[in-house]
């Protein structure tokens, strides 16, 4: 069996940054613990690494009773509302921002967006790191949504609308809903010229959206593929889903333990690919393990 790792997978350049910047903070802050606000990023064996070398998870609730000195608390990839940021400058806490740079932009632009008075809607999860976030620097005053029946069923259509997205939903999704609220927009003023009521601003991460292509090729060229991703990565849902469009023999795993070998039976070449949240690292150690079994079984034929 051949076996092989997609080149295009691995951690986004966002995600490198953020965990670049929590390993300096590590390597200089001996005497200091070191928090990070929520998961770092969703991804366990990433997170068990990182706390092995003495990063600790803490709820809001724990930032709220937070008494331990000297600490630092870092602000993971997702970002935070302007809230969680005031509370931690009230209890006088060193806050470390790891947001990823693409998050606090989509940020910047939503809070510009809701100051100039426009409606604004957001296609994403609600209750997701990222989109409590975005909710938060416009006082919550937004729409989410994450299907077209959500969308018309919520939007004012009167009203000048601006369009964004969570960085990691699906491309053809966004779009979708893009085309349906345009047409409506237009049905609302008879044909008319619909630039000052709507606007789109693409803010999915082009690092997710951007694979999609040499992820169908990989997921295409290969018998069978092992999806490695947490569970909670909204963008390795959306990965995983693509890739399984184009190869049925997909499997998604968060574990080396999660591993059926049944699914491999007769593959002659087997594709090992991930979300922009799995570590380069461990989908090499998907790798060897397989390529253990498998030299360890010819040995015996």
């Amino acid at each position: 069996m051949i076996i092989t790792i997609d080149d295009s997978a691995g951690f986004c350049w966002g995600v490198v940054k953020t965990i670049d910047k929590v390993e300096e903070v590590l390597n200089s802050s001996p005497d200091e613990q070191v928090y990070v606000l929520g998961d770092i990023i969703h991804n366990p064996r990433e997170i068990d690494r990182l706390k092995a070398k003495g990063l600790k998870t803490i709820t809001h609730s724990n930032l709220r009773n937070l008494s331990e000195k000297p600490a630092k608390v870092i602000i993971r990839a997702h970002g935070e509302p302007p809230s969680t940021y005031k509370m931690a400058e009230d209890m006088k806490l060193n806050i470390i921002d790891a947001t990823c740079p693409l998050v606090q932009a989509l940020q910047n632009r939503i809070r510009k967006a809701y100051e100039e008075g426009s409606q604004i809607v957001i296609f994403g999860k609600k209750d997701h790191a990222e989109v409590i976030g975005l909710r938060g620097v416009c006082n919550d005053d937004c729409i989410v949504i994450k299907s077209v029946d959500e969308a018309i069923e919520n939007v004012d259509f009167s009203r000048k609308t601006i369009l964004f997205s969570q960085t990691t939903m699906e491309k053809s999704a966004f779009f979708e809903i893009k085309n349906v609220l345009e047409n409506r927009v237009k049905d609302f003023t008879d044909g008319g010229d619909t630039k000052d009521l709507f606007i789109t601003k693409n803010t999915l991460c082009k690092y997710v959206y951007g694979r999609e292509d040499k992820l169908m090729e990989f997921a295409a060229n290969n018998n069978v593929v092992l999806f490695v991703a947490g569970r909670n990565s909204s963008n390795g849902k959306s990965l995983f889903h693509i890739c399984r469009q184009v190869n049925s023999k997909t499997y998604f795993i968060e574990d080396i333990s999660e591993i059926d070998y049944s699914w491999l039976y007769g593959a002659e070449k087997l594709g090992i690919t991930g979300a922009t949240s799995t570590p380069q690292w461990y989908m090499e150690s998907v790798k060897d393990v397989l390529e253990k079994k498998y030299n360890m079984i010819a040995a015996k034929i």
